[in-house]
Formats: C-alpha cells, structure tokens, sequence
C-alpha cells in the first residue's frame, strides 16, 4: 500500500499577496480569493512544487520555515482545511 499524497497548484496558477500577516492567495482555476495564515501559505508553497506524503510535507515545514507549532496534528488539519477549499488535492 502506498502512502497518501498531496499536492497544490503550481506557483503560476495563484495569485499570493501578503496583507498584515495574512496571505491573500486568489486561485485562479476557481476564480476564489482565501485568506490564510501560517502555516498554510508555507504548505502551499511546498506543495506547488510536487506531490509529497505527509512525513515529507512535515520534514519540508520545519527544514525550510520557521513554523513553531508544526506537528503531525495539526498539519493533518490544516491538510483538511485545504482540501476542503481546494487548495490541496490527495493524489
């Protein structure tokens, strides 16, 4: 059996803008703007860059970002928030 894994749209198919804090990320095949904050304009940007399982996604999170509260938990719910948006499809 093999593992889960994720993936974003690429970088060209968004449109990311910081505001205060937040990051404005219109996804241009939906047409819809979301508003986001850390860590999930960080898992984004990971994943927009190919498909990883969910022990590849967390090393990437803590190796390349500064995210202090990154844990198998809530990367999982941050996972299912962006799924639920269609930000991050399971493939």
């Amino acid at each position: 059996m093999t593992a889960t894994r994720y993936r974003a749209p690429p970088a060209d198919a968004l449109l990311i803008r910081e505001l205060d804090g937040l990051v404005a990320l219109y996804h241009r095949a939906s047409g819809m703007t979301h508003l986001l904050a850390s860590p999930a304009p960080e898992l984004i940007e990971i994943l927009g860059e190919g498909a990883l399982t969910r022990v590849e996604l967390l090393d990437a999170l803590t190796d390349r970002f500064d995210v202090a509260d990154a844990d198998n938990d809530l990367l999982l719910a941050r996972l299912d928030e962006l799924i639920a948006v269609g930000l991050v499809q399971v493939t």
